[in-house]
């Protein structure tokens, strides 16, 4: 479950077409949210992925299943409407 401090989370989602092409990244720090779920959704832990990149928070990877979560929830209400 998302805490009450959800939306500051989100604040570490960066888009800048000059870093990874684009794609959502954390931080800035070109770790791209897509590759972090995949890791969470392969079945590694949280604290997998932090012992696997030290200068990642658990934040990051809460802030990255919001962004995911609020994805879907906006083309869940895009494609109801259609």
């Amino acid at each position: 479950m998302i805490s009450q401090e959800s939306p500051s989370l989100l604040g570490r989602i960066v888009i800048d077409p000059e870093v990874c092409h684009g794609k959502p990244v954390v931080r800035g720090l070109r770790y791209p949210v897509e590759s972090l779920l995949e890791y969470l959704a392969g079945g590694d832990s949280m604290e997998e992925v932090l012992d696997e990149f030290p200068d990642l928070e658990r934040e990051d990877l809460l802030a990255c299943l919001q962004f995911a979560t609020e994805s879907l929830k906006l083309r869940t209400r895009h494609l109801a409407v259609a």
